[in-house]
């Protein structure tokens, strides 16, 4: 910018502001180096100049123009760090309405709308409310580049002000309502005393979970409404990432969170565009912070059940009344209920995974974006019952064709086995614990359905390597692994280890070898791993009496062994 323009925005000419800082925002609009700025003091004194007019009431006009300058200039850190700007940053605070208030935010929405009709307040007109939008963009900079600037926020009482418009029954625009969840991300994202006093002093999650109901209950979702769930979604992240609440209060918070939660599922689990898959993958961070016992909200006892049963027992009834004549056709259920239980929101989980585990495939994108659907999954399959049983159903179906290896194909169940044997040990692990719970942490079913080689890492790691019964396992007794006539066919020819029926087509060729040939071999063998074993490439293990790999220190340990592993045979057998 030249001197003599730097000049006139000091001097405060209305008459040359507007062309002035037209010319120097659209060329720098995208500037992100700012060094040719920091000669000559320049930074310092256009953003002095600046706040100059923004200072001035009856230059209101400009004020939208100056503050695109002034967010031009926030992304400047260095100058942000070298320069006191706590009164300019006060400055927008009182543009964006935020700063503190005399009004104290209410406990409850209801007692926010009983004291919006004792004390009503003036709704903004249009040119005011792109004023707030401007100066919260720039409040979402600093809090981004400045610590200093985000304490002074909070000293402010910046939150109870953005708390309080947001669960305010005003109307205000969407750009508005899209800062406003923009700064408070930034500031519960980046402030641990935020999301304490967000959650406990302002009992921001009970107006969040209402605000959220009523953006469901608007008939018509466009992209901008969108965006500011997904914003929203993520502060409610933040706030319960690390509860501070009692479990009593937050438990009951967390109920009525799940099941609003479960509407968004619902209406979005379509995921018709990318916007609507963003909003459910948003939703489905946020369950992850949500406890097991609260996540029975996702699925509802059927409308339709109750009525069901009620027909059913009047038909039972009437077969033994030979007075009564035709009777009525029982209702049938809904398509997605599930033991007298709505499943729909499960079946929105299971469709977001396979879309995920496509879009894996197709992009090798980062296998931790699966993570948190099967964080989810875990805890449903844990928590209820019925849960467990309709994922059972639709991850670990009855088996039929057994004559490929777990892992290969395209189905859930293929793609999780996939995962067992992982260098990532996040998914590995979720996986393996999905599968598992599945199976009701039954070593012999886990066996059945993965094959005993991928669940090997899992066995170790829980010290079950010699299939002992899992102890503190608590599962209904009922059985629900009831085998087809496909699978009983073929069961004989099922090699546990690969999960399969192994192929007979190559020959033995132990069959065509004498003793001494075989007594060679063997130990050939073992000078074989005995070398790897030095050099460190493997550890030969023996199982323990816990169930866990214990490394040898010499390979012939192994021989040692033997008569005791004999005998633990014959008796299995």
């Amino acid at each position: 910018m030249e001197a003599e323009q730097l000049k006139r925005l000091e001097a405060k000419e209305a008459d040359h502001i507007p062309a002035i800082l037209d010319e120097f925002n659209t060329k720098n609009a995208d500037l992100l180096v700012f060094d040719s700025f920091r000669t000559d003091n320049q930074w310092h004194e256009l953003w002095l100049a600046i706040f100059g007019i923004l200072e001035e009431q009856r230059l209101s006009h400009l004020h939208t123009q100056c503050l695109n300058t002034v967010r031009i200039l926030t992304r400047d850190e260095f100058s942000l760090q070298t320069n006191y700007i706590e009164q300019e940053v006060n400055t927008l605070l009182r543009l964006a309405r935020i700063e503190a208030s005399s009004l104290k935010l209410p406990a409850t929405p209801d007692e926010l709308k009983q004291q919006e009709r004792e004390e009503p307040q003036l709704e903004p007109s249009k040119a005011q409310s792109e004023v707030i939008a401007e100066a919260l963009k720039c409040l979402c900079n600093l809090v981004y580049q400045s610590s200093d600037c985000r304490r002074q926020c909070l000293r402010q009482h910046c939150l109870d002000a953005i708390l309080k418009r947001v669960a305010s029954s005003m109307r205000h625009p969407c750009a508005l309502e899209y800062y406003d969840m923009k700064l408070l991300f930034l500031l519960t994202a980046l402030e641990p005393a935020a999301r304490s006093r967000l959650q406990i002093d302002l009992n921001g999650l009970t107006y969040m979970t209402k605000w959220l109901d009523d953006k469901l209950g608007e008939e018509v979702a466009g992209e901008e409404q969108l965006n500011i769930i997904c914003e929203l979604l993520k502060v409610m992240f933040n706030v319960t990432s690390a509860p501070d609440k009692s479990p009593n209060e937050y438990e009951i918070q967390s109920l009525h969170l799940t099941g609003v939660l479960r509407e968004l599922l619902l209406r979005f689990g379509d995921m018709a565009t990318d916007k609507e898959r963003a909003v459910v993958t948003h939703a489905i961070n946020l369950l992850t912070n949500i406890s097991g016992s609260c996540l029975t909200e996702l699925t509802l006892r059927c409308s339709n059940a109750e009525e069901q049963s009620r027909e059913q027992e009047k038909e039972t009834q009437a077969e033994t009344d030979k007075e009564t004549g035709a009777r009525a056709k029982a209702p049938q259920c809904c398509s997605q209920c599930y033991e007298k239980r709505n499943v729909r929101s499960l079946a929105v989980l299971l469709r977001y995974l396979r879309q995920s585990l496509a879009q894996q495939e197709a992009e090798a994108s980062s296998h931790e974006l699966l993570s948190p659907v099967l964080t989810v999954l875990v805890k449903c399959a844990r928590s209820d019952r019925v849960m467990r049983h309709y994922l059972r159903q639709e991850i670990l179906p009855p088996l039929r064709d057994v004559s490929q290896r777990p892992e290969i194909g395209q189905e859930l169940r293929n793609h999780l086995c996939r995962f067992l044997t992982l260098p990532a040990m996040i998914l590995r692990d979720l996986s393996a614990e999905l599968l598992f719970v599945l199976c009701k942490e039954d070593v012999g079913r886990m066996i059945k359905y993965t094959g005993y080689g991928n669940a090997a890492g899992l066995f170790a790691k829980r010290g079950i390597l010699d299939c002992r019964r899992v102890e503190g396992a608590d599962y209904s007794s009922d059985s629900e692994d009831s085998d087809t006539e496909e699978y009983k066919q073929q069961q004989q020819g099922i090699n546990p280890v690969l999960g399969c029926v192994e192929p007979r087509s190559k020959p033995n060729p132990l069959d065509e070898m004498s003793e001494e040939q075989k007594e060679y071999e063997a130990m050939q063998l073992v000078n074989l791993i005995e070398q790897l074993r030095q050099g460190g490439i493997v550890k030969p293990a023996l199982i323990d009496k816990d169930g866990r790999p214990q490394p040898l220190e010499h390979i012939l340990q192994l021989q040692e062994e033997l008569p005791q592993q004999q005998l633990d045979q014959k008796r299995k057998t």
